[in-house]
């Protein structure tokens, strides 16, 4: 007798990322209570189970969600400035909370439609991002600067299936005294993840350095802040010796490619990192400076500029890249189970259309995905067994109405900016 599931999906091929990093021609998912209850062949599975919900994708590639590790929902109003220029419109727009709840919907909307599943926001307000990423259906990991009141607004996260909560440390080059010890001592406290800006160019890393004596990376050591719960992100400015120590001390580095291109600063010597060891992961960063939200970009980014800046072609592989927005996201993020397929796993993917003009012909499924798309081949985003997009519609946000908001939060600006 056939089992019963929430949905049945099938699609010509499925990119597990499991531990083998399977390939499934012909395969199909079976959904059940927000997990993949079974994948394989999709003629077995159609036998074995009886759905609530069919979808064919025919000529697609279904994938696991991406997990974009390192971003800022809040400066999507800063989308397509002119160089980095983030004093027009204002900065107090930021703290405008209809401009904060805008942003953070048109941020979840890009990224549910592009094929991201899960995010890590770094940046204030939390509370306004989390309900954004709560409505829409995403899974999100949020927490702003040091808020002495913060515990009881982080434990009630805690408890919700597809949020949490993290704490931002203060900017390394300008806090005070004793600052970043206590962001670090409140994270263990909650047992939460430490998120800190970390040698973001070589100009942040000489005025840390002419202030506490050390390199940014030298002074977490030295305080006990590298650890597995911290995420670093940037590290634009490591030296070779640093990497080590980096790579031994278990926390994560989230590389942000575009938006360190973007600045002008370098990037982080990822090729050096992961022969290291050390943990790995993507982020767009501030769609102010990568222009958008978009991992597939991230992706290509970061496959991409390391092999011309060693002039080597194999410095950054597709297959490297992927990891870092799938496996390796759900790893510097502490949520086992996210970034691949298997029996047990969350269900989190999405599909491209391999019909598209773009992704035709399919040779190498993983290249495919890092060179070739662009994310806005995707044709079904599902997190935790939900159906959140589909064809080219949304069905958790009212994409017209958002759109009348965005032309909202435009006017907010320029009257913020006076």
């Amino acid at each position: 007798m056939a089992e019963s599931c929430d949905l049945l999906v099938r699609a010509d091929f499925v990119l597990t990322q499991d531990d083998e990093r399977t390939v499934l021609p012909g395969a199909a998912l079976a959904v059940r209570d927000g997990l993949v209850a079974a994948l394989g062949p999709a003629e077995r599975l159609e036998e074995s189970f009886a759905p609530a919900r069919r979808i064919d994708l025919g000529a697609a590639l279904v994938m696991p969600g991406l997990v974009n590790a390192c971003t800022n929902a809040g400066m999507t109003v800063f989308r397509g400035l002119p160089g980095n220029d983030a004093k027009n419109p204002a900065t107090s727009i930021l703290h405008d909370p209809r401009a904060a709840t805008i942003a953070a919907r048109i941020a979840c909307a890009e990224m549910i439609r592009t094929g991201t599943t899960c995010f890590a926001d770094v940046f204030a307000p939390a509370e306004v991002v989390l309900v954004a990423a709560d409505e829409s259906g995403l899974r999100c990991v949020a927490g702003g600067l040091l808020d002495p009141d913060a515990n009881g607004d982080m434990e009630g996260a805690m408890e919700h299936p597809r949020l949490r909560r993290l704490v931002t440390a203060p900017d390394m080059a300008m806090a005070a005294p004793g600052e970043l010890e206590a962001a670090f001592a409140l994270s263990r406290e909650c047992g939460c993840l430490f998120v800190v800006r970390t040698a973001v160019s070589a100009r942040a890393t000489t005025a840390f350095a002419a202030r506490h004596g050390v390199r940014p990376l030298e002074f977490l050591r030295r305080q006990g802040m590298l650890a597995a719960n911290t995420l670093l992100t940037h590290c634009a400015d490591i030296l070779p010796e640093e990497i080590e120590i980096l790579a031994a001390s278990g926390a994560a580095v989230v590389h942000c490619p575009r938006a360190d291109a973007r600045r002008a600063v370098g990037f982080a010597p990822v090729r050096s990192m992961l022969e290291a060891g050390a943990r790995l992961a993507l982020g767009t960063g501030s769609p102010r400076d990568a222009g958008d939200l978009n991992m597939f970009g991230e992706m290509n980014a970061a496959a991409l500029m390391h092999k011309a800046h060693l002039h080597d072609p194999m410095a950054v592989r597709a297959d490297m890249a992927l990891d870092m927005a799938t496996r390796g996201g759900a790893d510097a993020l502490g949520w086992p189970g996210l970034g691949r397929l298997a029996p047990g796993s969350p269900a989190d993917f999405m599909a491209l259309d391999l019909t598209r003009p773009g992704l035709m012909p399919l040779l190498n499924p993983v290249s495919q995905a890092v060179y070739a798309a662009t994310g806005h081949e995707n044709v079904l985003t599902v997190c935790a067994g939900r159906v959140l997009f589909e064809r080219g519609r949304f069905t958790t946000i009212d994409h017209a109405a958002l759109a009348a908001e965005a032309a909202e939060l435009a006017a907010l600006a320029r009257s913020h900016a006076g």
